[in-house]
């Protein structure tokens, strides 16, 4: 048997990036997500946003909603403590282990529950999100971005490279456990007892000149490095060529 071939030198974001209680505030960038942002409707109200790093998309609420409260959850202590001088209220903890009555977050409290890149840093977001509908008042809402692992340029680099490299952040960002495609989101949301309203998604930069070319033909061919698909559906296209899927939610049983 011949030797194994020697790996080539790369970056190690495991030794940085894994102490998430002890992170800089300045690890995530502090950004709104405008696709997120979009997928609200109305008057947001009393919000509570899973992982709210240090407070921006809480922040940009607030400033455009006046009466919206926003109640942000963040494990990264730096990053709580600047999120604390833009919300009304963060609770420095990570998401799952809080217990939510014991901080006071009751059921049918929240108008809107945002999570923003949340989801796929936890061990199980399937719970989380059973928990969180509770805390839904009537008429509430869940808005989630998600990373979309279907991408062809992480589909490319596995299947011609043998590469599935975590990085520092992006879609293989190495503090990521659960990987979803648009197909599995909507089972998380519906195994959760949500029932999808909308959905937006975001394109890979490398990949939308692409998907604008094939936009509107019943079949299309997708290239990238030396792996080549065609015949592609519309929806084939859209997922392929996905970096995140936004989505908005309401709690099954409820009117719309």
């Amino acid at each position: 048997m011949s030797a194994p071939p020697e790996s080539s030198p790369r970056a190690r974001p495991w030794r940085t990036c894994l102490d998430v209680e002890g992170q800089d505030a300045g690890h995530y960038r502090d950004h709104v997500n405008e696709a997120l942002y979009g997928a609200i409707d109305g008057e947001p109200g009393r919000v509570l946003e899973l992982g709210c790093a240090a407070g921006a998309f809480g922040c940009a609420l607030r400033e455009r909603h006046p009466a919206t409260h926003v109640t942000g959850i963040e494990a990264g202590h730096a990053a709580a403590a600047v999120a604390l001088t833009r919300l009304d209220r963060v609770i420095c903890a990570r998401i799952e282990e809080l217990d939510f009555a014991a901080e006071g977050l009751a059921d049918g409290v929240f108008d809107l529950v945002v999570a923003g890149d949340i989801l796929e840093h936890l061990v199980n977001p399937w719970s989380l999100l059973d928990r969180v509908r509770g805390l839904l008042a009537p008429g509430g809402r869940l808005v989630a971005s998600i990373p979309n692992v279907r991408n062809f340029q992480v589909v490319a680099a596995l299947a011609v490279e043998g590469r599935f490299q975590y990085v520092e952040r992006g879609l293989l960002d190495v503090t990521h456990l659960r990987f979803f495609t648009f197909d599995e989101i909507l089972v998380m949301l519906d195994d959760a007892g949500f029932v999808l309203e909308t959905f937006f998604y975001t394109l890979s930069p490398a990949l939308a000149e692409t998907y604008d070319r094939g936009r509107g033909q019943s079949r299309a061919t997708l290239q990238y490095g030396r792996l080549t698909l065609t015949d592609l559906t519309p929806r084939e296209m859209m997922e392929l060529c996905a970096e995140q899927f936004v989505v908005r939610a309401r709690p099954k049983g409820r009117a719309g």
